[in-house]
């Protein structure tokens, strides 16, 4: 049975699903994460006053949702979009499953960056946004501006930036900070941690940057 299958059996309980659980069970993890992705990206929508068609596209890209289930996929958007609980309540309850799996959160972190700045420009109310879920998940100051760097700052081409070093580390701490970050980020590992497998192109897409980024600073250092 699909994510889909198991998240849908239920539409109009599925709200009162994610604030209600208390389980941690791995496919409430994923249910819950999935439906978190969604209630947040309504919420982060809701904050700018709009939903263009790049961040539906961007959400799309994101999950592989069967054409079938779109239409689920964006009844519970509007579901989540209108309900009066704030983003809190979905943040928090994010959070409170997957508190010693920080890597996952993150990589949901990115996934709403990543739609955040579909249209071309993240608005400042979406950053403001961003910035409390990510305090919420436990992220410091430091940690959120590093991870924001990666999607809106002047450096967020900057292969140092994708790996999360600075332009001077020495060649060994390099090797090292790489390979833990492979470690950390392989789609493999994270799926085990709970990551749905309908969500792992995000996954898949943070590993090529590091891998890119990699390749790069070493052809830099003519290694």
């Amino acid at each position: 049975m699909s994510i889909w299958d198991s998240l849908f059996s239920a539409a109009s309980g599925l709200l009162r699903l994610i604030t209600g659980s208390e389980n941690e069970d791995d496919a409430t993890r994923k249910i819950t994460f999935t439906i978190g992705v969604i209630a947040l990206s309504a919420k982060m929508a809701k904050a700018d006053g709009q939903v263009t068609e790049d961040e539906v596209d961007a959400f799309r890209a994101i999950f592989d949702i069967p054409p079938h289930e779109l239409k689920n996929v964006a009844r519970v958007y509007d579901m989540a979009r209108q309900d009066t609980a704030g983003f809190e309540v979905y943040a928090k309850q994010v959070a409170a499953l997957f508190k010693d799996r920080a890597i996952i959160l993150e990589d949901l972190l990115d996934a709403l960056f990543h739609i955040a700045r579909a249209d071309g420009s993240v608005h400042p109310s979406e950053l403001d946004f961003l910035h409390k879920v990510a305090g919420i998940f436990g992220f410091s100051d430091a940690e959120f501006e590093a991870l924001s760097a990666r999607h809106i700052g002047t450096d967020r081409n900057s292969p140092y930036t994708v790996l999360g070093v600075s332009p001077d580390i020495a060649d060994a701490d390099l090797k090292a900070a790489y390979h833990r970050l492979i470690k950390e980020n392989h789609p493999d590992r994270l799926m085990a941690m709970g990551l749905p497998r309908e969500f792992i192109s995000v996954a898949n897409d943070r590993l090529a940057s590091i891998n890119a980024a990699y390749d790069r600073v070493k052809a830099q250092r003519n290694q």
